[in-house]
């Protein structure tokens, strides 16, 4: 099963996404902030790193670079309604995908579904 760690500040799009995340099968962790989702990262396995890129605290590019030096297998997906910020995500982190809002539930579990397509779940010695 595909492990997905969503950090998203908005509390209803946070349990929206999941709940369409999990009933698509997939496990998700979700946590309010780029620096909750550290530890996670840091402890366990994750095959996705799933984050909105403006947050307080820690953004989402800065997440993502930090779980890039923490695990690198764990592909990243930014989801974010800003036109500029989805121009900065591309330049500092090319190897994301960035999704923007507003987008269809069926979009974004199709959209992690391409990115395991061709290449199966992480393999890194994190416990589960």
């Amino acid at each position: 099963m595909i492990r997905i760690l969503l950090a998203e500040d908005d509390e209803a799009m946070r349990a929206y996404l999941s709940r369409a995340l999990e009933n698509a099968g997939f496990e998700v962790i979700a946590v309010d902030r780029g620096t909750a989702a550290v530890p996670f990262l840091e402890q366990r396995r994750f095959d996705l790193l799933l984050s909105d890129i403006v947050m307080p605290e820690m953004d989402g590019i800065e997440l993502a670079q930090r779980c890039a030096e923490i695990s690198p297998a764990t592909k990243v997906m930014f989801i974010t309604g800003f036109a500029a910020v989805t121009l900065k995500a591309n330049r500092e982190a090319p190897q994301a995908r960035v999704l923007s809002k507003p987008f269809h539930l069926k979009d974004l579990v199709l959209e992690v579904e391409r990115l395991f397509e061709d290449h199966p779940v992480a393999g890194n010695t994190r416990p589960m």
